[in-house]
């Protein structure tokens, strides 16, 4: 299993360029445990999160939209976007997009 994602700076109409990402996964016990990070890249993707090869579980992401508005010298009111999905299926592909502005944000299970 692999997760990626694409972040889309929908105030500005661009892609989130170096937008802060990490990925985590809840254990047993409901204590989250890193997995990986990465910054997206110039179109706002991350291909892949590092991590390895993923199991099935309950995962967390978690974008740090404030030091990306900051860099903008924008003032957000989300300091974190985290976003909770489950993994069903060994070797699954997730692809979770997130739409993004300094006051709102959405998401879906994408493709």
């Amino acid at each position: 299993m692999s997760v990626s994602t694409h972040v889309l700076d929908t105030a500005r109409g661009h892609p989130a360029a170096s937008l802060a990402v990490t990925l985590s996964r809840r254990g047993m016990e409901g204590a989250w445990g890193e997995v990986g990070h990465a910054l997206t890249d110039s179109d706002g993707r991350i291909k892949e999160l590092p991590g390895g090869e993923l199991s099935a579980g309950v995962y967390r992401l978690d974008f740090d939209t404030a030091r990306y508005f900051e860099d903008l010298g924008i003032s957000g009111f989300y300091p974190v976007v985290s976003v909770v999905f489950t993994l069903w299926n060994a070797g699954e592909h997730v692809h979770v997009p997130l739409l993004l502005s300094p006051f709102g944000y959405s998401t879906y299970k994408g493709t």
